[in-house]
């Protein structure tokens, strides 16, 4: 808990630490240079708009409106949610590029921020065109079935998938997001074919698999929690490497048929490019003043995520690597966007 560095998915490290650490200075210091003299104590001067590029429903979004309504809480004005979904986020990003740089816009970004660079042509450069606010959370994904499908463990759907190659299928939030890496990275490890159904965000995935559409979800816990309390959708797998007191019944994918499996997502706030200094220290001490409140923390553990207490250096750090690591493994896995 409070891990300042996560890996969402177990693979060797990038092997060039001077870009990493060339990639990190270029999104710690592109919102530093701009006018570090000014005076952030009258910030904000109107509502903050804080962009989700996803649908409601999805992690994204929960995480978003918990932390915007805390800020509304604390700060003279309001933060207003935005949902902006569509291109696997790449939509939203691009109109929180484009906005003013004075705060007064923020994007909420998990890791498939960092794999979108891997697989797509971005209207944005996503190491120039926004700087790191906060980290926020961290969390594990999950394997989710209908309730009446026959798997129980990893185990069960390796051995089903063995029996009918071709013939099971799993639904994600879209081609390329953190959860199609994570798939994927289950077929290659249990030597497997599940089929990629792809969605424009986690709520419709969700609601395929309930009814019955689609055999399986590849989802966050924190997404699918809900529907895991009222029997809607069965767990079958958490991704972490360590059983989640949450649901603490559920075993790992690890421990339960594919030992060494492991998802994990991140989630943190962006802002455009050219915040002043002082504006972006003041954003990332209110949004860690709130991650350390007793009450957000366990509020956010609740609902399966980790809060993440740390500077923007550290996240712009965390962002940098990931790119990196995520081109490597979208070459190696052949994953290419539609």
């Amino acid at each position: 808990m409070n891990a300042q560095y996560q890996r969402p998915c177990r693979h060797p490290q990038p092997q060039n630490p001077l870009l990493v650490r060339a990639l990190a200075l270029c999104l710690a210091a592109a919102g530093s240079t701009v006018a570090q003299a000014q005076d952030a104590s009258r910030f904000p001067t109107k509502a903050i708009r804080l962009i989700v590029p996803f649908p409601p429903s999805g992690s994204n979004d929960i995480l978003g409106r918990f932390i915007a309504q805390k800020m509304t809480e604390r700060l003279p004005q309001q933060m207003v949610v935005d949902n902006r979904p569509g291109a696997d986020g790449i939509i939203g990003t691009e109109v929180a590029a484009r906005a003013p740089a004075d705060g007064h816009t923020l994007l909420v970004v998990s890791t498939t921020y960092t794999m979108n660079p891997a697989i797509h042509k971005l209207p944005y450069d996503p190491v120039k065109s926004l700087i790191p606010i906060a980290q926020i959370a961290s969390g594990a994904n999950v394997i989710a079935t209908h309730p009446t499908f026959p798997a129980k463990t990893a185990k069960d759907l390796i051995a089903l998938a063995k029996a009918k190659p071709g013939n099971i299928r799993y639904a994600t939030s879209g081609i390329g997001g953190f959860n199609h890496f994570g798939g994927e990275l289950f077929n290659s490890m249990a030597g497997v074919k599940l089929g990629h159904i792809p969605y424009k965000g986690g709520g419709p995935s969700m609601i395929d698999v309930m009814s019955g559409q689609v055999e399986v979800l590849l989802g966050t816990l924190i997404q699918t929690l809900p529907h895991l309390r009222t029997g809607k959708l069965k767990a079958i797998g958490i991704g972490s490497l360590k059983r989640v007191s949450v649901v603490p019944d559920v075993p790992t994918i690890s421990e339960s048929g594919l030992p060494g499996y492991e998802c994990t997502v991140w989630w943190g706030f962006l802002g455009p490019a050219g915040i002043p200094g002082p504006i972006v220290t003041r954003l990332n001490t209110e949004i860690n003043a709130i991650l350390g409140e007793p009450e957000m923390a366990k509020r956010l553990q609740t609902e399966a995520a980790d809060p993440v207490i740390g500077p923007p250096e550290a996240f712009g750090k965390l962002i940098a690597s990931e790119m990196i690591k995520w081109a490597r493994i979208a070459k190696q896995a052949n994953i290419r966007a539609e």
